[in-house]
């Protein structure tokens, strides 16, 4: 039998039920601790999260604080939030981590992909080079290399040196924009 070390994952193992009642991405940013929730960033229309099953360190969503599946219900306001978010989720995870490059989608409904299909948000995964290997194709096994955690810190840290960004009493940063 092959083992990973995932030390990390006791928190998740030893909880005493479904730390989330409802819809995550409306649940989690309202719990009044956005570390703890994994919240990083936050603007008026949306919030970054991190993944917690990541394709790779610094994997995160872009959510729309609105609760729809369905991309063109977003007023124009709350697109062009969500695309300078976007934005500068590229820029704090360039700063923070400097991957090689990015792959960003939406999946649009369950068929797509879409685990949480009826809100929608937008997976941000850094890629370095050679970050693929043999273990996922050979033993159906993805290696993390970095704890949720530690990632989180970087990241924040990127998100708070942005210009006009200050960290909320909840622990995120929250993103301005000019």
């Amino acid at each position: 039998m092959d083992q990973l070390f995932a030390p990390w994952r006791i928190r998740w193992v030893e909880r005493d039920d479904d730390p989330v009642d409802g819809c995550p991405f409306c649940v989690l940013p309202e719990r009044g601790d956005d570390v703890e929730a994994r919240v990083v960033a936050r603007s008026e229309h949306t919030f970054v999260l991190f993944n917690n099953y990541p394709y790779n360190p610094g994997h995160v969503m872009v959510i729309p604080y609105r609760h729809t599946g369905e991309y063109g219900a977003l007023s124009d306001e709350e697109l062009l939030d969500h695309a300078r978010v976007k934005a500068r989720t590229f820029d704090a995870l360039d700063a923070g981590l400097g991957p090689d490059a990015f792959n960003a989608g939406l999946n649009l409904g369950g068929p797509a992909g879409g685990s949480i299909a009826d809100h929608l948000h937008t997976h941000v995964v850094p890629r370095w080079n050679g970050d693929t290997n043999f273990m996922p194709v050979v033993a159906e096994t993805k290696v993390i290399v970095e704890a949720v955690a530690d990632t989180y810190e970087r990241v924040h840290d990127a998100f708070a040196a942005q210009a006009g960004a200050s960290v909320t009493d909840t622990g995120a940063v929250r993103l301005r924009f000019d």
